[in-house]
């Protein structure tokens, strides 16, 4: 049976609501900057917590988005993603009437879902004498597959429509199914990305349960410092990212603006711990390596990797034997850069959030610098360009963006920016 040529993938629009700003621009502005995002909470008393901040998304009011009846329906999770979707929609330029419903689909993430919302009602049913009245919105509140949902039933796309969830990976994992369902022919168009909203007393306190959170209380804007010697933890995040991806052919047909093509996609898994990486990165190398094949470029085509880079000590390491695994003497010519170190960790929004990052990058010709850098790790080859503490000119045509999640999980996309020729 002769083989269906595949349909090539591009970007027309990126959404984003993030603790550098509340659109993809103020995002991108703060990334490029080396601002951090990160400061005490505000969203519930910390002070008994080991870890007291966090990033988050800055004087941020639900009714400046939504109607006060429908803030009540949706969890915050969910509120940052439609905010995501909508700008990378209006960005996109797509208009309703020109689409083929049918063929217009959404893939969102979410690594945890309405977590905000499952520990109220909880806490309201103890508190209240074990009343069984919970709100009738509780449950499609809280489900990591309600995001995808809704926005699908915003904009009336009635194709592929579900959410994927890989932990850290999940929004990367989105982006992957997309391009697979765009490149086979079922789709023209997908809204793809994800959100998260775990700042939270059970999100806090179960992540420091487990060692995972930097506790440097004393001095949060630098406690997300990935590959510095000191450096004892992720920083949480929240917010949302969203791409509008299409066909090649369908952009072209409608004169969008592209602004940038998915080459490449890659899963593995560690099949090694439920919460650690491989110490010798074996599935991070996979997952890198099956990207590239899937791309049919060669390692040294890479200019910028953005990678998972989460600041802790174990996990920043192994990432980076990882990439010497695959790129040989390459990595050390490849710009890296951990933006985590600036906007915390966005868990199942990460990879989105890190792929605006990617497609901004080729489109400025500048690496988003790793801050808080200030002193190296006897572990890490200083040899290394991690793009410290300050952006870096470079004209970057490949970008790779990796993102791996408890399980074991890996995803890793490669952007190429956009030429006619």
């Amino acid at each position: 049976m002769e083989q269906m040529e595949r349909r090539r993938v591009v970007v027309t629009g990126i959404g984003a609501i993030t603790p550098l700003g509340k659109n993809a621009a103020e995002t991108w502005e703060g990334l490029r900057s080396g601002v951090s995002g990160a400061d005490y909470i505000t969203r519930f008393d910390a002070s008994r917590f080991k870890t007291r901040f966090a990033c988050e998304v800055k004087d941020y009011e639900p009714t400046d988005y939504f109607p006060r009846r429908e803030v009540r329906r949706m969890d915050l999770y969910c509120q940052f993603a439609l905010i995501s979707a909508e700008e990378a929609f209006q960005d996109s330029g797509l208009a309703l009437d020109n689409i083929d419903s049918a063929r217009a689909g959404v893939i969102y993430a979410s690594g945890i879902g309405g977590i905000t919302t499952f520990y109220e009602e909880v806490q309201k049913f103890v508190e209240g004498g074990y009343d069984p009245r919970f709100s009738p919105f509780f449950v499609p509140k809280m489900i990591s597959d309600i995001a995808a949902g809704m926005i699908s039933m915003k904009y009336g796309f009635r194709g592929v429509n579900f959410a994927t969830v890989s932990a850290c990976a999940s929004s990367n994992s989105a982006i992957i199914e997309a391009v697979q369902y765009l490149r086979n022919g079922t789709c023209d168009v997908i809204i793809a990305g994800g959100s998260e909203a775990a700042i939270c007393p059970p999100g806090i306190g179960g992540f420091n349960s487990m060692k995972a959170l930097s506790t440097r209380n004393d001095d949060p804007k630098r406690a997300s410092r990935p590959f510095d010697k000191d450096r004892d933890g992720f920083v949480m995040g929240e917010g949302a990212g969203a791409l509008v991806l299409e066909t090649l052919d369908h952009a072209l047909a409608r004169g969008a603006n592209i602004y940038a093509e998915v080459v490449g996609v890659g899963a593995s898994a560690d099949a090694y711990h439920l919460t650690a990486p491989h110490p010798e990165g074996l599935g991070a190398a996979l997952v890198m390596k099956s990207a590239l094949e899937d791309a049919g470029i060669a390692p040294e085509a890479i200019d910028y990797v953005n990678v998972h880079g989460t600041s802790t000590p174990l996990g920043d390491v192994a990432e980076l034997k990882a990439i010497e695994q695959v790129f040989g003497e390459h990595a050390y010519a490849m710009n890296i850069s951990s933006t985590k170190s600036m906007t915390g960790h966005l868990l199942g929004a990460a990879g989105a959030v890190e792929a605006l990052a990617c497609i901004m990058a080729m489109q400025d010709n500048l690496v988003p610098p790793t801050i808080n850098h200030e002193t190296p790790d006897p572990d890490i080859n200083p040899r290394f360009n991690l793009t410290l503490n300050k952006a870096q000119k470079r004209n970057i045509r490949f970008a790779l963006s990796n993102t791996f999640g408890f399980g074991g999980h890996n995803a890793t996309v490669i952007f190429k920016k956009y030429s006619t020729s």
